[in-house]
């Protein structure tokens, strides 16, 4: 039965992490934000994130993200500086086309940092794309 359910990979949709300014924190500070490049909305947006290492790993956190309009982003979460050195994993799901999508988004340990920063699709600056 599980095996007749098709869940399309969703495309046009990214995870990115942006180093933004932060006033509560006086500095800079790495945001991920979830990247709806796709020409029509996708709704009940559902971002799951962990982190693990070796030997530690995050609390899993779910955030509901609600609908996010076609070529736009919404902040999912602040990504600690502690926890860069982690695989940080992003399972996204939300409907569109009247189907459920469903993708893995992951920034390998030390991934993000401003070396590795590139032209982001819709938000109009620089960061990292997750794989």
């Amino acid at each position: 039965m599980r095996k007749d359910i098709e869940i399309p990979k969703a495309e046009y949709v990214h995870i990115v992490a942006v180093k933004e300014w932060d006033k509560d924190f006086t500095g800079q500070q790495w945001n991920i934000y979830l990247v709806n490049n796709r020409e029509d909305e996708i709704n009940t947006v559902l971002v799951l994130s962990r982190g693990k290492s070796e030997d530690k790993k995050t609390s899993t956190l779910r955030h509901g993200l609600g609908n996010i309009a076609s070529k736009t982003a919404a902040k999912v979460e602040f990504i600690p500086t502690e926890v860069l050195g982690f695989t940080n994993e992003y399972l996204v799901t939300f409907f569109a086309e009247n189907k459920l999508f469903e993708r893995k988004f992951i920034f390998e340990p030390n991934s993000i940092s401003e070396e590795k920063v590139v032209a982001l699709p819709v938000l109009e600056s620089e960061g990292i794309l997750a794989k």
